[in-house]
């Protein structure tokens, strides 16, 4: 009974050791290293396990993984206008436990599936496939969806590497991870289950069966052909990585450059929507805007929602916006949430859309140029299928003040196009790949993190949008009212931030002017999108299938 609940012990600090690999290698720790031997602990503890316990032992390790990823969600409400609903950030951990947690307990499911029908070797070379399955279902299922902390965002301070995201997009590489910890585990299987059998089972001559894993004599143990096999495509696939990223990043960006400005006001959350703070509000980004405008920048560009009031309705707000841009005599990029200009069908209450709004220098507008976020926030911003479940019984409750944007607007500027994204709609690779199909020649992202506080939130929001540079190959540039506001080049590298002069990037007040350079730029994955998943789908589904079909 001891020994059994020592091996249970050695199990559970498997998976837990698992976590604690996979968590610093995401912000602030950055330590992206680790991930590439983060899931060896989790690989080496399921193996040979039941279906149940399997998924029990990943499930854990999922759990804690997420719980050590989102932690911030319990300081949010210190910084929103929510801050009487102390339930909701604990529900959302609770449910991270059951949900998100579970998507590594299917992992070690399938894995383990395909391990007791076709062997341990196979099961290693599905579970790339399985694992990159597994991430995009979970980026794109309904109000669920959510493709943050994905494996491969671990890696977006290593140019190199993450270059094949333009060919194959994000999951590319997380796919490329997962296989190399699977290779890893090969080699460590036999050296593991060795350690776990009395030393004179595998050389006994009295019957006893040598385990398959176990190959060689009294004196060592030898490397499988399936191991090493497994070793060569790994080996292949990083050395293919590395001399692509190299070749690409070894080439110069050229072209027009175009000056631009960024405004960081740092406005705290509950000012923002206080009316006592509306005067002060507009003095700070006036002011921050009349000091850049001496740069004489193309174009100036305020965060998500900067605005106390929304512009369409607020004569004097509006008249403020254009006496500040044909003072500068430049573009002005700024949100604003906006009223609908029509009223939902049976229904009263005003809605508002998240929006972008482009001001020209020049007072004869012939049209006014704007973009609605399409991808609202869950219960930030809307709260889904309301009409089916009631979230009101369970203690839920949200915004349901605005609707939904239908077009992906690219706005014409004299020297450039752009596309424009507000606040969480850079996480999501395919909506972003729309503007840049339609025309884009760099991309723009307003948002507003106060709400997260001073937390790993706002860079991990960063590293995500190093991937849709490099999948698309633009310059994206971000602005936030309380940072992190900054410059990523079609390579992922992020070439400049605002930040003050002890190097915080975050709730403080300051201005940026850099040069971009807008590129007609047309990838593998910006006109094919998630092909490869597709590829990961398939491959999961011959091995289960299979699997089911395999006696065993």
């Amino acid at each position: 009974m001891a020994s059994k609940s020592f091996r249970y012990l050695i199990e559970f600090s498997l998976v837990v050791a698992s976590s604690v690999l996979l968590v610093p290698s995401f912000p602030k720790f950055d330590l992206g290293f680790l991930a590439w031997i983060g899931l060896l602990p989790l690989l080496i503890a399921i193996n040979g396990k039941s279906l149940k316990y399997s998924f029990l032992l990943s499930l854990i390790c999922g759990a804690v993984f997420f719980f050590g990823v989102f932690y911030w969600i319990l300081e949010v409400p210190k910084y929103t206008l929510l801050r009487h609903s102390l339930l909701a950030p604990y529900l959302g951990l609770y449910f991270g436990f059951f949900y998100f947690g579970s998507y590594f307990g299917v992992f070690g499911l399938a894995y383990t599936i395909v391990s007791k029908r076709l062997g341990t070797t196979p099961a290693l070379l599905a579970a790339p496939f399985i694992w990159v399955s597994l991430e995009y279902v979970r980026s794109n299922l309904s109000f669920l969806s959510l493709p943050w902390a994905l494996l491969a965002h671990s890696q977006y301070q290593y140019p190199l590497i993450i270059q094949i995201a333009s060919i194959a997009g994000t999951y590319n590489i997380s796919f490329l991870i997962v296989m190399v910890n699977a290779a890893l585990a090969a080699v460590v299987y036999p050296y593991y289950e060795r350690l776990k059998i009395p030393p004179r089972l595998p050389f006994s001559k009295g019957g006893e069966i040598i385990p398959p894993f176990l190959k060689g004599h009294a004196g060592g143990l030898q490397i499988s052909k399936g191991t090493r096999a497994l070793l060569l495509v790994a080996l292949s696939l990083v050395v293919l990585t590395l001399l692509y990223g190299q070749l690409t990043i070894s080439e110069p960006i050229t072209g027009n450059k175009i000056k631009f400005s960024l405004v960081q006001g740092n406005i705290e959350q509950v000012k923002k929507r206080d009316p006592s703070h509306t005067r002060g509000i507009m003095q700070t980004y006036v002011g921050l805007t009349r000091g850049v405008a001496k740069d004489r920048p193309a174009i100036v560009i305020w965060p998500e929602t900067a605005t106390p009031g929304a512009i369409n309705l607020n004569p004097r707000l509006y008249f403020e916006l254009r006496e500040t841009v044909e003072e500068a005599g430049t573009y002005l990029l700024l949100g604003s949430a906006q009223h609908q200009k029509f009223g939902v069908k049976g229904t009263k209450k005003l809605k508002y859309l998240n929006s972008a709004f482009l001001i020209e220098p020049q007072p004869k507008m012939v049209k006014q140029q704007r973009y609605d976020k399409i991808r609202l926030f869950p219960f930030g911003e809307y709260l889904p299928y309301k009409e089916i479940i009631p979230w009101s019984l369970i203690k839920v409750s949200g915004s349901d003040h605005y609707i939904s944007g239908k077009e992906f607007t690219i706005f014409e500027h004299p020297d450039f196009r752009f596309g424009v994204t507000i606040c969480w709609e850079n996480v999501f690779p395919d909506l972003f790949r729309q503007f840049v199909r339609r025309g884009a020649q760099l991309m723009v992202n307003l948002t507003n993190e106060a709400h997260f506080g001073k937390t790993a939130a706002p860079h991990q929001l960063v590293s995500i949008s190093v991937f849709r540079a490099v999948e698309n190959r633009v310059f994206v540039v971000r602005c936030a009212n309380t940072g992190v506001s900054c410059i990523i080049d079609p390579y992922g590298r992020i070439v400049d931030r605002i930040k003050d002069e002890n190097g915080q990037d975050i709730f403080i007040r300051g201005t940026l002017t850099g040069w971009i350079i807008p590129f007609d730029s047309k990838t593998i994955y910006t006109r094919y999108g998630d092909w490869f998943v597709w590829v990961a789908l398939f491959g999961t589904l011959i091995f289960l299938i299979v699997s089911f079909f395999k006696k065993r």
